[in-house]
């Protein structure tokens, strides 16, 4: 008797064991071929951060038309509808270096951008001239003497605690911290040079463009030596009919939607957008 229990118990247990295994090999006959594991999901790509500056703010109006038009406001309206259209792009991330009226120095808006690692900075302007019938946009790099200066100067400073280009300056010798700042701000300079040239040309197909649009100066908005920087003046409001287009939203949509273009395709060309 006690071995027809045992003989019945080992039976149940070799029919269990079959089953379970019938079970487990259900699914697995039931996927096609190569079909057993999800495909890996391509990681999406890392927003590229652009700094845009509104020029002027606060007790700084910057330029004035002959109509009371600011240029303070003209240039945030303008930066905000920017940084809208990248955003929407859903490729960058926009950074303001001003969100609102308000007074910031130049060295703090650099900073900001290099606080938050912008790819790019936009200083976005309005300009004034004494000749009323001049007019159009036009874009500033920073000039070659201007950026000599700044180069020696931040060799110079004492205060090493950042990274510029991704060097760590404190572990440079004294000797070689201005050398490789010098290597950083060259890189830095054609890469400039590109964006301005993209601006120029998608812009020149949609908005007039001040003689000679491309030009260089020393803007302390532009000095910042791993950023590739330029400075945008939209029109020039001493001119009636830049005056009166720089004040309408679509103009400003337009205008926004040419640096967009522009920031495109630097990144495509340069960056691997």
């Amino acid at each position: 008797m006690r071995d027809s229990i045992v003989r019945r118990r080992a039976f149940c247990a070799r029919v269990a064991g079959l089953a379970l295994a019938a079970c487990l090999a259900v699914p697995a006959m039931a996927q096609p071929p190569g079909k057993g594991k999800r495909p890996r999901q391509p990681l999406p790509k890392p927003r590229r951060i652009v700094a845009i500056d509104p020029g002027h703010g606060g007790v700084d109006p910057g330029a004035i038309s002959p109509h009371g038009l600011h240029e303070k406001d003209i240039a945030l309206t303008t930066a905000r509808e920017l940084a809208r259209q990248l955003e929407a792009s859903g490729r960058f991330r926009a950074l303001l270096t001003r969100r609102g009226d308000e007074f910031v120095p130049l060295r703090e808006r650099v900073a900001r951008a290099r606080t938050e690692h912008a790819e790019l900075f936009l200083s976005i302007h309005a300009d004034a001239l004494p000749d009323s019938e001049m007019r159009g946009l036009s874009v500033y790099t920073l000039s070659d003497q201007a950026s000599d200066r700044e180069t020696a100067a931040l060799a110079a400073r004492e205060n090493k605690d950042d990274f510029v280009a991704g060097i760590d300056l404190r572990r440079q010798r004294r000797d070689i911290a201005p050398i490789l700042l010098d290597m950083a701000r060259r890189q830095t300079n054609n890469r400039s040079l590109a964006l301005a040239r993209a601006i120029v040309s998608e812009l020149g197909h949609a908005v007039p463009l001040l003689e000679k649009p491309h030009r260089a100066a020393g803007f302390a908005v532009l000095t910042a030596p791993d950023v590739p920087s330029v400075l945008v003046e939209l029109g020039c409001l001493s001119n009636p009919g830049d005056e009166r287009l720089l004040g309408q939203r679509s103009h400003q949509q337009r205008l926004a939607r040419g640096l967009l273009q522009a920031i495109e395709h630097y990144f495509g060309a340069h960056a691997g957008l």
